[in-house]
């Protein structure tokens, strides 16, 4: 591909080489795919020449990634301590520090550049990578170049989380646009091409002009596959052979595929069908090489991926998520079950769960051909990967499975194990009465043995139900149990396992020594190299915290757990925290946040059990209070999701949630009877907060058999104590309960709740606090906004708004600039900024999202 428009991009590049002199740099080079990333990078690293050691790292698109396969290959590259670490199997840190100090060499050596391609494809453990080393870079001279497909990345995209971690200080955001209609046309003109319909349909991408105007006066194909088929028919059999197996391997083919045939490579390279790379060869662009791919028979396919499968087995070190990629497409079960449990066991020692679920997953399709004790290993690795990761689900069933095993082997302890483990996993789906029965039946069998550690985290995961459940006097007797035996025992994993749930019960109970309890026992865990332990101390502590109605407290420690299980990759807690921090910003009226935390959560895999609940109930209760249809059906779920659990932490909520929606809309009885659902629970579980709430719930309905013990500022609107309360919320950092106790003050209290109503588009309550105004006989009562001034719910400054509207009209940057009377730098820094607070990665989504949240308006004229 020529490289076309891209010298301003090209010369951004060497300024932040040369800037990496005084300190490390990142340019994130994003792009739809075809539109010249790497053709860029190339010509910019060619341009360096000797005054760069360039290292290059590439993320392939492999059906499970390949667990820090960009490390992997600069380690192959650098040949020094850092392949060492790598082949020995070191820990993650090991060898994130082993990188750093591989570029951080000789002093006489080039500055380094590290090329990261298709980061798109990464997995969590390089993402891990990238965080790490962008936040250690600061006073390396080393430029970091990171490219990926800005179209495969949406809002919820781990990539998108990565990338806003990098300090924006040394971080350059680079966005390649198509082709300009004159360049398109001006190249067209030189072949001698229809200059519109090269345009049009090629949408100025690069690769499709490209492989456009090298069709060479044929009649124009209709896709990509028709082009680069079309030149593969020009090619001698063999060499054709030769593509088709080339067109298998994800992008990149080793050495060792095309060994002994250098004649067909060099045929198939002067043909345009591939390309030198590395040490091998590619096709020139991932969407030619897929276009080969899929144009293959699916016997033929697996013939190739089958010859494949058996060169990579035989060459030393190579990746084994590889040869499990090819070991599923070649149709080989026994090579999958044995390579998807190295590549497993490898991922999971990276801290990449996702993959390792994955490997462990394709391997546990075939377990049944091992002996029994093997054949039960597997599913218990592959059941703890998937509750890391946060699937809960496809755990529950892998421990389910290697229940039956276990017993069949008369094995009590790790039945009892797997019981235990079951009770675990069928809380975090939601399934209450399957835990409880499985946390009863692994102590009836492990009490049955000589007391080990098995029973003693068996009694801690009973301690941990009735914690959760808010019966904390038997979570403490439980766990004080568990913790004893733990300590006669030496077993300091279980110790701390209970330690977290005593202290997490102490502190719902009002025990505020509890918080620093609980942050102790974050730390040990921590120095224990315990992450799943010192996550749930972070995790407690922030949700209770919030379940104390304590928000001021609460924001940083959700903040602080979240930032903790993400970088751990510990993807169900923050699934769960996302929903959580939701909760946290409505309350503190940011809505914007809010709604973006609850899409996030609810667009995650998982989208049932304890994890989704405080995204449904932030979600809900926002789309309730704008007035949008679809807020039954959101409540209604949540209410479902909740039910389930049986906690009160999970049904008291919601039931709040719905009585607040059922008084919204008029329906009083309705009201009162969700308050009521709620509150029996809450009264039973002796739970305050709760109990003021729906007991507020149920006074606003009209029932006046209200019970007492409810939290204080609670209680004070009950009591008609509007400004003391409005105080009390203010202290706590809630500002939506101080807005609702300044609607039942005076009549200069009530228009200062109005205005925060209407700026945070919360339509439904402003509409129904103005009748209640009137009805108490203010005068005066201000008027809404009008629709076109209204607050905007995206967060964005009216200016921001304007560029949005022009964006969803097609203009370039350029063109909004001329129309606002605006530099295009300007511009720039408006569209980035509308991205940002969208959450979106492009400006298609951008324009999408818009619609979506009806921010679309006409430019102000």
């Amino acid at each position: 591909m020529e490289l076309w428009e891209r010298s301003g991009t090209l010369d951004l590049l060497g300024d932040l080489l040369r800037e990496s002199a005084r300190g490390g740099r990142v340019a994130v080079v994003a792009g739809e795919a075809g539109i010249g990333k790497s053709v860029l990078v190339t010509e910019f690293v060619r341009r360096c020449g000797p005054a760069a050691w360039v290292l290059w790292g590439g993320c392939d698109r492999l059906i499970t990634p390949r667990a820090l396969g960009p490390l992997h290959d600069i380690g192959r590259q650098t040949r020094g301590v850092l392949a060492k670490r790598l082949n020995a199997g070191a820990a993650q840190e090991e060898l994130f520090t082993a990188f750093l100090d591989e570029i951080s060499g000789p002093l006489q050596r080039p500055r380094p550049v590290v090329v990261v391609e298709d980061a798109h494809w990464a997995d969590e453990a390089t993402l891990d990578w990238l965080i790490w080393s962008g936040r250690r870079i600061g006073r390396m001279p080393v430029l970091f170049v990171v490219t990926y497909r800005d179209d495969e990345v949406g809002a919820e995209h781990p990539l998108r989380g990565a990338l806003a971690t990098l300090p924006g200080a040394i971080t350059r955001r680079v966005s390649l646009s198509p082709l300009s209609r004159e360049c398109v046309a001006d190249q067209a003109y030189r072949t001698g091409r229809d200059p519109e319909l090269v345009y049009r349909l090629s949408g100025g991408n690069p690769l499709l002009v490209t492989e456009l105007l090298k069709a060479e006066g044929r009649a124009v194909p209709a896709t990509v596959q028709d082009l680069v088929l079309d030149r593969l028919r020009l090619l001698p059999r063999p060499a054709k052979e030769l593509a088709h197996l080339v067109s298998v391997i994800p992008t990149r083919t080793d050495a060792a595929v095309v060994a002994g045939v250098p004649d067909l490579v060099d045929m198939c390279v002067d043909a345009g069908v591939l390309v030198p790379s590395g040490d091998g060869v590619s096709y020139r662009h991932e969407l030619l090489r897929s276009a080969v791919e899929d144009a293959l028979s699916p016997a033929r396919r697996a013939a190739l991926h089958r010859r494949v499968l058996g060169v990579l087995a035989e060459v030393p070190g190579v990746d084994p998520g590889r040869l499990v990629h090819h070991a599923m497409q070649a149709g080989d079960e026994a090579a999958v079950l044995r390579y998807g449990q190295v590549a497993g066991a490898g991922a999971a020692r990276q801290g990449a769960h996702r993959e390792a679920t994955a490997h462990y997953r394709s391997a546990a399709v075939y377990a049944d051909r091992l002996p029994a004790q093997q054949q039960a290993e597997l599913l218990e690795a592959y059941a703890f990967q998937a509750y890391l990761a946060g699937l809960a689900e496809e755990g529950l069933q892998a421990r389910w499975a290697a229940l039956a095993v276990r017993e069949n082997l008369r094995q009590p302890e790790q039945v009892g194990e797997n019981l235990r483990w079951i009770s675990r996993l069928a809380w975090w789906a939601g399934n209450a009465g399957q835990a409880w029965e499985a946390a009863a039946r692994a102590i009836t069998v492990l009490e049955t043995e000589l007391p080990g550690r098995q029973l003693a985290m068996a009694y801690s995961n009973r301690s941990q139900l009735h914690m959760l459940a808010g019966d904390r006097e038997a979570a403490v007797s439980w766990g004080e149990r568990a913790r004893t035996l733990a300590v006669r025992l030496g077993d300091v994993e279980t110790s701390v396992h209970a330690e977290i749930n005593v202290s997490t019960a102490r502190l719902t109970g009002g025990d505020e020594t509890a918080v620093a309890a609980l942050r102790e026992v974050h730390e040990h865990a921590l120095t224990l190299g315990l992450a799943d332990h010192a996550a749930r101390a972070l995790v407690n502590l922030a949700t209770s915290l919030v379940q104390l109605a304590e928000y001021e407290a609460a924001a940083p420690a959700v903040e602080h757990a979240l930032a903790y299980a993400t970088q751990q990759d510990l993807d169900g807690y923050v699934q769960y925290l996302l929903g959580v921090r939701a909760g946290v910003r409505l309350v503190r009226c940011d809505w914007a946040g809010a709604l973006a935390d609850a899409d996030a959560a609810l667009d995650r895999p998982v989208r049932a059990g304890v994890a989704v609940v405080p995204a449904l109930l932030a979600r809900g209760r926002i789309q309730a209070a704008r007035g949008e249809r679809e807020a039954r059906v959101t409540l209604d779920e949540a209410a479902r999701q909740a039910d389930r659990t049986g906690e009160v932490q999970r049904v008291c909520p919601v039931a709040a949630a719905r009585s607040e929606y059922f008084l919204l809309y008029g329906d009083a009885k309705r009201a009162a009877e969700e308050a009521r659902h709620g509150l029996d629970l809450a009264v039973r579980a002796n739970h305050s907060v709760y109990i003021g709430e729906l007991a507020y719930r149920l006074w606003r309905a009209g029932d006046a058999g209200l019970p007492g013990a409810g939290a204080r500022p609670y209680q004070m609107m009950i009591d008609e104590d509007w400004a003391g309360a409005a105080a009390e919320w203010a202290r706590r950092g809630a500002a939506y309960m101080r807005v609702e106790a300044l609607a039942g003050g005076d009549q200069s209290t009530a228009a200062e709740a109005l205005r925060v109503l209407d700026e945070l588009g919360a339509t439904r309550v402003a509409e129904r606090l103005r009748a209640e105004l009137r009805r108490r006989g203010f005068t005066q009562v201000p008027r809404g906004p009008r629709r076109t001034t209204a607050a905007n719910p995206g967060g964005l400054t009216l200016r921001q708004a304007e560029v949005l509207a022009l964006l969803a009209e097609g203009l370039s940057n350029a063109e909004i600039a001329g129309h606002l009377s605006l530099s295009v730098k300007t511009v720039d820094h408006h569209v980035s900024a509308v991205l940002d607070k969208l959450g979106v990665a492009n400006r298609g989504q951008a324009v999408a999202a818009a619609h979506r949240l009806n921010l679309v308006r006409p430019p102000a004229k």
